[in-house]
């Protein structure tokens, strides 16, 4: 039993000793000069381009987009201004549990495209079968109604 303790102790005392030299390593070369540069490696001048007139492109200019147009740019993924029909279902799959109209749990493509197709009919007034910025506005979730204030 005592080999073990004694086995162990010297371990710790090696293992402490090696630390020990280690940061004593450390010191020393963070306390050493640093490398001498020779004049050969400096340049004499910094390199330089002749522009003339040219001048180069202006910055994007970032514009403050409404909750209704950042919604109709999530729908919109080909950016032309419109939604068509698949655009409009591509979105839909994180509803399939809302749209379980038979309750067990399995939501079928029937099932999940009535209702998306349902809200694409209502909201496509003139039936021309995309979505304009005006059209797509009637498909925004209803607002939730503000809370009661405190009587305090």
């Amino acid at each position: 039993m005592h080999r073990f303790l004694l086995g162990g102790l010297a371990a710790l005392v090696m293992v402490g000793v090696g630390l020990f030299w280690l940061q004593g390593r450390a010191a020393v070369e963070a306390g050493a000069p640093p490398p001498e540069i020779e004049a050969t490696d400096v340049p004499e001048e910094l390199p330089s381009a002749d522009v003339g007139d040219r001048v180069g492109p202006e910055p994007p200019v970032a514009t403050e987009l409404t909750r209704e147009q950042r919604r109709f740019g999530r729908y919109d993924r080909d950016s032309d201004g419109r939604i068509t029909r698949h655009e409009m279902l591509s979105t839909r799959t994180s509803g399939f549990q809302r749209l379980d109209t038979d309750g067990n749990n399995l939501l079928t493509f029937e099932e999940w495209a009535a209702t998306t197709v349902d809200r694409f009919e209502y909201a496509d007034v003139d039936g021309n079968d995309w979505l304009t910025p005006e059209e797509f506005a009637r498909t925004a979730p209803p607002r939730p109604k503000p809370k009661a204030k405190c009587r305090c």
